[in-house]
């Protein structure tokens, strides 16, 4: 199974990317705990920043963009994480999504989770980014995680759990989405069922 971690963190070591390999992590386990096998390759949007913008005006990306644009459309489940910049997901994060289109996506299991400074930005998964994955018909998990400064080293909030919980029940949750994903089948090929012209002629002989 194979398992892609996109991470919109700015700096190095992120908050973000923190929350993203907790969530690898705890997803991993939970795979492999049912008697399954995945490899988890992460995407660090920050080095691919440059190519992204340059994609938006020769219409062309690089090498190393298309990598990871491969590497999300052919992966078997994503984990999205961003930082939450005015109350939504970062520019780098949406352009990202962008540049992938809109039919890259259909029928995945996606995790979505966010950082931010304070609880008031959690509604951001909501308001935004699960809006985002809805409209690239993805298939997102009921959990989503979000990460403010307190949560690192407190209790959390009373109504959602500490921290590690939500890691938990997220972490399962698209477990149980990869453990009964159907592959996505390709369209089929527009000429593929034509009937030959000689077949068509002979059916029109008396």
């Amino acid at each position: 199974m194979n398992l892609v971690v996109v991470t919109a963190g700015l700096t190095q070591p992120s908050s973000t990317r923190l929350l993203a390999d907790r969530l690898a992590e705890a997803t991993t386990r939970r795979i492999e705990e049912a008697g399954g096998a995945v490899e988890v390759r992460v995407i660090e949007l920050r080095d691919l920043a440059g190519d992204i913008a340059n994609t938006f005006v020769t219409g062309f990306a690089a090498a190393r963009l298309r990598d990871a644009i491969d590497a999300v459309t052919s992966a078997d489940g994503l984990i999205a994480v961003t930082p939450i910049f005015t109350a939504s997901y970062s520019g780098l994060f949406k352009s990202f999504f962008d540049v992938i289109g809109s039919d890259a996506l259909v029928g995945r299991p996606v995790l979505i989770a966010a950082t931010g400074g304070t609880a008031r930005h959690s509604l951001a998964l909501e308001h935004a980014m699960r809006p985002l994955f809805a409209y690239l018909r993805a298939i997102v998990t009921p959990t989503a995680v979000y990460a403010a400064s307190e949560d690192w080293g407190g209790d959390g909030d009373a109504s959602t759990g500490v921290l590690s919980d939500r890691i938990a029940r997220a972490a399962g949750e698209l477990a149980d989405l990869l453990a009964h994903r159907h592959p996505v089948q390709d369209p089929p090929e527009p000429f593929e069922d034509v009937i030959p012209f000689e077949q068509q002629l002979a059916a029109l002989r008396p």
